[in-house]
């Protein structure tokens, strides 16, 4: 970790609204090695050089200013380290491996420490004995004008002590009054401060899981790697319904007994409530979540419990990695495959590595699990760089549900151009008979409006790099990695039908279709518009988890996790949505929703069916889907991604130029390009752009996109630097900017 630089940058001040502020130091040639980013260091502070604690965040060769006017670092602090060093260390990691200034990496790392005013409750009570206050209530109550006086100390002689807010509210007591009779020493008012809770939630603990033979098997095969030192991540690869819960609580439990902490990453705030509570019912109120829809003041003191070690085990999404827990023992990444955990903000970090390095800093272990892995952490874990645990069967009685595909194409030949096919509707009915209840899946996750036949089911795909094109508003496909553009064909390059379009359907004209149809069916509807407000998704899962609804219909968010007992039937709308949009990854996040789509069926009782209807029932990602078989499916991908030169095979960068100026922001692109030319001499880097970005132009901002690729990731590093380095040096480009996306998760 040791940088051998000449200055130092030290923070003295850990807060959001500080840490813009940095001092730099000259380092002593006896502690070159010991200074570099996180370290805590002493330091001569003001014109009376008063000695006083600060933090290394950037060590380097560049001078502020004139190095006669730097003071020297007094000396390295050799007390323990604390959680701040720790999470600045991480934050110099982000800013190496995925491209932003140390201040970004900095504000997206250290929690909010920003002034938040904390949650209070003022009480009233007496301030006099009792003698005292027999003769207030005497004089009061024989006095007009005291009135509300004796109301107050009629209440206080009986109570003893009021929230303040009945005393105003109810009792309807002024405030002046309050503060006169405060005045005159008959009340006291007391201040309480406590911390928001984000669990509300009172039931008794539940007793400690009860694992099967498959399960205890996993939990053993990891504790024995604990007890041995082995902090080899770990991916448990289990069917859905398998019980990866069970095995997450039972091994946190054996983190806590030996008195460290747990961090659990969800990738939805649908799955929430749910998680929580079922963690929540086993460890009570140590454990906490957090999430984007929290208020400022309700993170500040999620993160608080855990300095304080209020708490031993945090839930939320990916910043969740950051919680500031000092002695951190699992982290564990629920839904491990689900592309949230890959920030869109820059720096734009993956929280599956920066859980790894903090996980590696720490001596913790990081625990994966996913019935769908990501074609990353399985590519690893099948070169012995995770370790790989399997669980083949349900943890409940029923075997995996039943699929069927249903082909489009035949459904419209049959006369049928409705949204359901035959099957689905039949299903439908039989299920609402029965009073068993039904999710209906909308497959939209990364529509882009691609272009395909319903004829013959074919995409339009570009020439150049086999993905779906993308229908624009001025009549042309375009392909968002190479910028390759045609003009949006009138009949089917395969087959000629006219039946070609962009394709694509919404929760509401699917919820209007199914009130139509089954008018006495109760229907709710999942999606950003009826989410938008704060417990949104919870009051929509509870209801349908206590049966007030038959049907719920949504998209992503309602196939992730949940477990509905009274779900025998799933029906996918449109499998193809996601298929064949302009993204490499395009066939993994099919595979992976139809398979989490279909795991949502027959987790009580009842045998479980999953409808998935579908224009392209013979492509390899929803076959396997059909017959969840991720191993079948994972062999053809990898397969795919060695001969187009993809991740994980090959490691990839996105390079994102953008400006308000267009001239900007071609300048630019055309420098790193030239530049990217330069350093890919004898590093057989492959270069694809500059093009326009998917959308050329956002809130007046163009956007260029150059993507480059290379076997070894430190290569891309190396040259991310360089381009960094050498704009910052040539400076003359204006308002022209530049972010870099590692493994990008979406294309541009």
């Amino acid at each position: 970790m040791a940088v051998k630089a000449k200055y130092a940058n030290v923070i003295v001040d850990i807060s959001h609204e500080k840490l813009d502020k940095t001092f730099q130091y000259l380092i002593p040639a006896e502690m070159a090695t010991e200074i570099f980013p996180g370290v805590r260091v002493e330091i001569p502070f003001g014109r009376a050089n008063r000695l006083i604690k600060g933090y290394v965040i950037e060590a380097t060769d560049e001078s502020a200013c004139d190095e006669r006017l730097l003071k020297q670092i007094h000396s390295v602090s050799k007390d323990s380290l604390p959680i701040e060093s720790q999470l600045i260390q991480l934050a110099w990691w982000i800013k190496e491996n995925y491209g932003s200034t140390m201040n970004q990496a900095l504000k997206t790392v250290i929690p909010v420490k920003t002034k938040v005013r904390p949650k209070t409750k003022k009480y009233i009570e007496l301030d006099v004995s009792d003698k005292e206050a027999a003769g207030l209530l005497k004089i009061y109550g024989n006095t007009k004008k005291f009135v509300a006086r004796y109301r107050l100390m009629e209440e206080l002689s009986k109570e003893k002590m009021l929230p303040w807010d009945i005393v105003t509210d109810k009792l309807n007591i002024s405030d002046s009054t309050l503060k006169s009779m405060e005045k005159s020493g008959i009340i006291r008012i007391s201040v309480e401060t406590s911390l928001r809770d984000t669990v509300h939630y009172h039931d008794a603990k539940s007793d400690p899981v009860s694992l099967n033979t498959e399960q205890a098997a996993v939990v053993n095969r990891i504790k024995k790697d604990m007890e041995s030192g082995d902090m080899t991540p770990h991916l448990i690869f289990g069917v859905t319904g398998s019980g990866k819960t069970e095995i997450y609580i039972s091994l946190i439990e054996e983190v806590i007994s030996r008195g460290r902490q747990a961090i659990v990453l969800i990738p939805e705030i649908a799955l929430t409530y749910q998680t929580v509570m079922r963690f929540y019912k086993r460890f009570g109120d140590r454990v906490s979540f957090i999430n984007s829809r929290l208020s400022q003041g309700e993170k500040h003191d999620q993160f608080e419990k855990a300095v304080n070690g209020d708490i031993d085990i945090m839930i939320g999404p990916r910043s969740a990695v950051f919680t500031p827990f000092k002695k951190i023992g699992i982290i564990i990444i629920d839904e491990e495959h689900e592309s949230a955990y890959k920030s869109d903000m820059v720096p734009k970090y993956h929280a599956r590595e920066t859980a790894i390095e903090r996980a590696r800093m720490t001596d913790a272990l990081v625990v994966m699990g996913s019935a769908t892995p990501s074609v990353e952490s399985y590519y690893k874990a099948s070169n012995n760089i995770f370790r790989l645990s399997v669980l083949e069967n349900r943890a409940t009685v029923n075997d995996l549900p039943q699929v069927h595909l249903v082909d489009l194409r035949e459904e419209l030949k049959n006369g049928n151009r409705s949204i359901f096919s035959d099957r689905l509707l039949n299903l439908m009915k039989d299920r609402l008979e029965k009073n068993r209840q039904i999710i209906l899946f909308i497959n939209r996750r990364g529509y882009a409006g691609f272009v395909s036949c319903r004829s013959c089911g074919e995409p339009v795909k570009c020439i150049h790099c086999d993905v779906g094109m993308t229908a624009h508003n001025d009549g042309n496909l375009v392909c968002h990695y190479c910028g390759y553009r045609i003009p949006t064909p009138k009949a089917c390059p395969e087959c000629g039908s006219k039946y070609i379009a962009a394709f694509g359907i919404g929760t509401q004209k699917v919820e209007a279709y199914v009130k139509k149809i089954f008018p006495d069916s109760r229907v709710l509807r999942m999606d950003t518009d009826t989410t938008s407000q704060k417990g949104g998704h919870e009051k929509i899962l509870a209801a349908f988890a206590n049966h007030e609804a038959d049907i719920l219909i949504g998209t992503q968010m309602i196939v992730k996790g949940h477990d509905f007992p009274l779900v025998s039937l799933v029906g996918v709308i449109a499998a193809d949505l996601s298929l064949y949009a302009s993204d490499f990854r395009a066939a993994e996040k099919t595979f992976q929703l139809l398979t989490q789509a279909a795991g949502r069926s027959g987790r009580g009782t009842d045998k479980g069916e999953v409808v998935i209807q579908t224009y392209s029932p013979d492509n390899y990602c929803i076959t396997y889907a059909a017959n969840q078989d991720y191993p079948g499916f994972y062999q053809q991908e990898i397969l795919y991604r060695k001969l187009s030169h993809y991740p994980p095979l090959t490691g990839m960068v996105a390079v994102i130029i953008t400006s308000p100026d267009k001239t900007c922001a071609d300048n630019l692109a055309a420098f790193i390009a030239a530049l990217v030319d330069r350093l890919a001499a004898g590093e057989g880097l492959q270069v694809i752009g500059p093009s326009d970005a998917g959308i050329a132009k956002i809130k007046d901002i163009y956007r260029k996109v150059i993507y480059l690729k290379h076997e070894e990731n430190d290569i891309l590093v190396k040259i991310k630097n360089q381009i960094e380095k050498e704009i910052k040096e040539n400076g003359s480009f204006g308002q022209a900017g530049v972010q870099f996306d590692f493994d990008p998760m979406n294309n541009y």
